[in-house]
């Protein structure tokens, strides 16, 4: 998620378009807030594991 959202981050500022760069940074901060939770242990929607 933070990758995809990084990819869109760029193509956002590199055509100006700034619904993909609001996306983007929206994608970024969910998928830090999750890597973060994830990694202290906690169970993100249930799950403590991914697989």
């Amino acid at each position: 998620m933070i990758v995809l959202g990084l990819i869109l981050l760029l193509i956002g500022w590199l055509t100006g378009l700034t619904w993909l760069w609001t996306i983007g940074i929206i994608l970024v901060v969910i998928g830090a807030v999750l890597w973060i939770l994830g990694s202290t242990g906690r169970a993100v929607g249930g799950r403590r594991r991914w697989y």
